[in-house]
């Protein structure tokens, strides 16, 4: 567009001049020589910094491009031709109301300009400055709400790159939170859990010893299959498969062993109780119940002390709606509102993996516990109602 209105301009004036010098015109070199000078002063504008860098410098450039226009058309009428293309370059360089006022003069000049040149004013000499001049203006205005459009539809795009980057960063870092507390709970509920049991082995068969080798041997021979058992759970953890204690059985049979586990290494009574009627539970319910029941047992030898906890009863119920895991000791129990919160010196993993893996399934935990008084935990995770359709759930 701008070499277009550069070559507008340009052939505006050799016609205004190479019309003067046919026409046998008194001021013929007059009128090419004002000519040369409105396009040297005119090309000097787009060569200029200070032209394209400040409005002044435009307007200074304009007002001498508008001098020496007007010299060209006191000479010569040819000269109201340029108007024209003198309109756009106005409304391109100066503000809007300084645009409009240098519009209004120009159109103003040449119609004074023609009128005199043709001795009379008529409408038809009225109308045409004018009306190239409304013409340029709405071009011009029209031309630049566009723009402005454009960039404000360019921002608003620009923005929304930068929000769904805001919010893929955040999704990441949320997934990153996400994947970082499945990691501890999976760590807390097997690894740690059963280092936690080799410990306690190897505590008794250190007091057994040297006076009772042989059950130190078998206290040995527990810690060994513990460490034996969680070398498995750790490789499953790794391949992200599901807990081995669940290959090939149900939750009850699973839950069965640990009982039998538990109680023979610790030399505990943990004794497993059925109540309902089974129903299929997903690999989820069945992954955080094991998990909670693991757990549950892992504090109740942990933090028994001295006075350790002689019986320990598992249940797993069925319900219409829900499957309800029960861990009830008579241990030395505890007050809930004093644990201590998450942490590698303070603890409190077990409790937080415990609400975390229930709550993930829609489910809650309760604790009821007491100085003296023994502790049970009740895990409930919903369940879609049973149906006559569910052959599982027959009598």
């Amino acid at each position: 567009m701008d070499w277009c209105l550069h070559l507008l301009v340009a052939g505006l004036l050799v016609l205004a001049a190479v019309r003067a010098v046919p026409d046998g015109r008194p001021h013929a070199a007059a009128v090419c020589a004002a000519a040369v000078a409105v396009g040297a002063v005119y090309a000097a504008g787009p060569a200029l910094d200070a032209v394209r860098a400040s409005r002044r410098g435009a307007a200074l450039w304009l007002a001498a491009v508008g001098a020496v226009w007007l010299v060209l058309l006191a000479l010569s009428a040819e000269g109201v031709w340029l108007a024209f293309p003198l309109y756009f370059v106005q409304l391109h360089l100066l503000s809007r109301r300084a645009g409009l006022v240098a519009v209004t003069g120009t159109a103003v000049a040449a119609v004074a300009a023609f009128s005199a040149h043709r001795g009379t004013v008529t409408a038809a000499v009225v109308i045409g400055p004018a009306l190239g001049a409304a013409v340029a203006v709405a071009v011009v205005w029209g031309y630049q709400a566009l723009y402005r459009e454009s960039e404000r539809r360019r921002r608003l795009i620009e923005e929304l790159t930068a929000t769904r980057a805001d919010l893929a960063d955040a999704q990441r870092t949320a997934g990153m939170l996400q994947e970082r507390q499945r990691l501890a709970r999976e760590i807390h509920d097997t690894l740690a859990q059963g280092l936690s049991s080799i410990q306690l082995l190897l505590r008794a068969a250190e007091r057994a010893l040297p006076e009772r080798p042989g059950p130190a041997a078998g206290y040995v021979g527990q810690a060994r299959q513990a460490a034996v058992d969680n070398l498995a759970e750790a490789r499953r953890f790794v391949a992200a498969l599901s807990p081995p204690a669940l290959d090939g059985t149900t939750l009850a049979g699973a839950l069965e062993r640990l009982c039998a586990a538990t109680g023979e290494r610790h030399g505990t009574e943990v004794r497993l109780r059925l109540a309902g009627r089974p129903r299929p539970l997903s690999t989820a319910h069945e992954v955080a119940l094991l998990r909670v029941a693991q757990s549950a047992l892992a504090n109740t030898l942990a933090h028994a002390r001295a006075a350790r906890a002689a019986r320990a009863e598992v249940t797993l119920g069925h319900e219409d709606d829900a499957v309800v895991l029960e861990v009830t000791d008579d241990g030395t129990g505890f007050d809930p509102a004093a644990v201590s919160p998450p942490g590698p010196e303070g603890g409190g993993y077990g409790l937080a993996a415990m609400r975390a893996r229930v709550h993930a399934l829609d489910g809650t935990l309760t604790v009821e516990s007491a100085p003296g008084r023994g502790t049970a935990l009740v895990a409930r995770l919903p369940l879609p109602p049973a149906t006559d359709h569910d052959p599982e759930a027959q009598p």
